[in-house]
């Protein structure tokens, strides 16, 4: 099976020979990274199985956060950690949309249009539920960045997860079960400091003025006691854009993969040039150190211990995911593929001096 590195190794120096001058050092990054993840270039360590008298070779994983083959795992121990932020309460789905006339200018100033969508979601929401014919009381919110649509097209969004309540100086104040906000003045205020805050980082002008007379997509849905949202958010807080059971064929200077059709519902397949195919993963690359996991009210790392008040006045006391943490940790141990028995570290392997570009 084909996989995301053999498709950098093929055709990886063509294309930066070609655009190379053109591409972030993040972008270079990640293809040598990808390529050489669990390779001999990275180094790693020799075990033997007494049991079948052979030994083992493990190379090291490039941790990258975009590489699909070190993300395996990572997305339960996060699922872990959200639940024990979950509150008997009603949870809410909310989602912002960037206009498609915002997405050229989100490629090239990606840090600074990426912070504005997290910060005029989360500031439009937290406002509007502020107000008494809504929640009226300060609510809490997880975020997630995605930046593509399921074939790989450039489609940056953030999704967040709402408690259906806020904390008031009298204590709680549920929200109805099925609304948290209307989305269309959501969406108006949304759009209001989106438009503030290029002004501040003087990019208004680079803007079409008729986007600001355009209705922005906001959604927002009830989504139940919130463990269904948080198991459908953990895979994309630490999924890449492609995963490499996606790729169905790499010939011919072609790329061929599978996605799930959004409206339909239905399996399709899409194939594009090795060239295509490389732009279209490395625009879902985030800056360096760009954080796609935020927290806002009562929800923040700030109030956390305000945070476990409020699970004891709601009288919350259990583990809504029971998460076995030794059955997670068996996950990392060295274990014989052939009779399933533990190996033994024999010795380290330093990975060579001189690496591939």
């Amino acid at each position: 099976m084909s996989e995301l590195a053999d498709i950098f190794i093929e055709y990886g120096a063509a294309y930066r020979a070609k655009f190379g001058h053109q591409m972030l050092p993040s972008h270079h990054r990640v293809m040598r990274a990808i390529k050489q993840c669990r390779t001999e270039a990275l180094g790693g360590r020799v075990y033997h199985c007494q049991s079948c008298d052979e030994d083992h070779y493990r190379y090291h994983s490039c941790r990258n956060r975009h590489c699909p083959k070190c993300q395996n795992g990572a997305a339960e121990s996060w699922l872990a950690q959200q639940s024990t932020l979950l509150l008997p309460v009603p949870y809410f789905f909310v989602t912002f949309t960037l206009p498609s006339q915002l997405r050229p200018l989100a490629k090239k100033h990606q840090k600074v249009i990426y912070n504005l969508l997290f910060r005029a979601s989360a500031a439009a929401t937290q406002q509007l539920a502020a107000d008494p014919r809504f929640v009226g009381g300060r609510i809490g919110m997880i975020g997630v960045l995605q930046t593509w649509a399921r074939d790989l097209t450039y489609h940056p969004h953030v999704h967040y997860l709402v408690p259906g309540g806020g904390m008031t100086e009298q204590g709680w104040r549920l929200a109805k079960n099925d609304f948290l906000v209307h989305v269309k003045p959501l969406s108006i205020l949304f759009r209001a400091k989106f438009r503030d805050g290029l002004k501040e980082a003087g990019l208004f002008d680079q803007v079409p003025a008729e986007i600001w007379s355009q209705p922005w997509v906001v959604h927002s849905q009830p989504s139940g006691n919130g463990k269904a949202v948080l198991k459908y958010l953990a895979p994309y807080v630490f999924r890449v854009a492609l995963s490499n059971n996606r790729i169905l064929k790499v010939a011919d200077g072609q790329v061929t993969f599978c996605f799930q059709d959004s409206k339909s519902g239905k399996k399709r397949t899409l194939t594009l040039t090795a060239e295509a195919f490389i732009h279209r993963f490395l625009q879902h690359v985030l800056p360096k150190g760009f954080v796609k996991i935020r927290y806002y009210g009562f929800l923040s790392s700030g109030n956390r211990p305000r945070l476990r008040q409020l699970q004891a006045l709601l009288g919350l006391k259990a583990d809504p995911f029971n998460t076995d943490p030794v059955a997670a940790l068996a996950d990392d141990l060295p274990i014989c593929p052939k009779c399933g028995e533990l190996l033994v570290w024999v010795k380290r392997l330093e990975p060579p001096r001189n690496r591939s570009p």
